[in-house]
């Protein structure tokens, strides 16, 4: 899953032209992006609020358990979720 300071409807539209199989969350109030602490204040497109980019691992009880502040690569992501078990 993804979340984006986007709209609904640009969310879809990017899921669209990207051909993403994943959702993307859309936060435009950024609410769950502020709740990570991503929130890039007046950094888009005419001055919007965006988020940055990051990823993160859960376990099941929504803990987060792994975090990389810019976009890492699946290899270190999978060896982080091998730790959970």
């Amino acid at each position: 899953m993804a979340i984006s300071a986007d709209t609904s409807e640009e969310s879809r539209g990017l899921c669209e032209r990207a051909g993403l199989t994943f959702p993307i969350l859309s936060d435009d109030k950024t609410e769950t992006i502020r709740h990570y602490d991503l929130l890039l204040p007046g950094s888009g497109e005419k001055g919007r609020d965006i988020s940055g980019a990051a990823e993160f691992l859960l376990d099941s009880s929504g803990t987060v358990r792994w975090r990389k502040m810019a976009e890492g690569s699946s290899e270190q992501f999978l060896e982080a979720a091998k730790k959970l078990n």
